[in-house]
């Protein structure tokens, strides 16, 4: 790519648009890969927003509602409506607080850690198979992008690294 600019930081905004680019490529055969195959993406019941919920819960247990709905950046009515139907599937289970009666926690049941775990044992596998495939140096500089990648996102979500942050490192 060549971009012709007499500022000196021309050469740096072409890397940040290559790499912005390769970012999204990558995300994008990702998507690719897990509908490809059943198995790698939220499988019914469970819709990706859902998916976004058990992520949350997995990680910050006793979460309340205003909380998830703050991460979530949705309404508080469409997050309950979320946690019904996580509810009613034996997803998750709501208990009051013991702080105060007027919250509730969330917290994921046993079913939703195992459909959650088992989820992501498939994505790690199939994921595993691919970078089975490069060579070890390719291997090494791919988790060495991915972790500055995961640094910047954290850095860049000031306020949410308790929620993000632990949902990133195990996603």
């Amino acid at each position: 790519m060549t971009v012709e600019s007499g500022h000196s930081d021309g050469a740096a905004t072409d890397g940040r648009r290559a790499a912005a680019l390769a970012a999204r490529e990558t995300i994008e055969v990702l998507e690719v890969l897990w509908s490809k195959s059943g198995d790698l993406a939220p499988i019914a019941p469970v819709s990706t927003s859902q998916l976004k919920v058990l992520y949350i819960l997995a990680d910050n247990d006793g979460i309340n509602l205003r909380a998830l709905g703050e991460e979530l950046g949705s309404t508080p009515s469409s997050v309950s409506r979320m946690c019904d139907r996580l509810h009613a599937l034996g997803f998750i289970e709501r208990t009051l607080s013991s702080a105060s009666r007027r919250e509730v926690e969330l917290r994921l049941t046993g079913v939703g850690t195992r459909y959650l775990s088992d989820l992501r044992a498939r994505r790690e596998a199939a994921l595993a198979e691919v970078v089975a495939t490069m060579a070890p140096a390719e291997q090494a500089a791919f988790a060495q992008g991915l972790a500055f990648f995961r640094s910047a996102v954290l850095r860049g979500a000031e306020g949410t690294e308790t929620v993000r942050g632990t949902v990133a490192g195990t996603a």
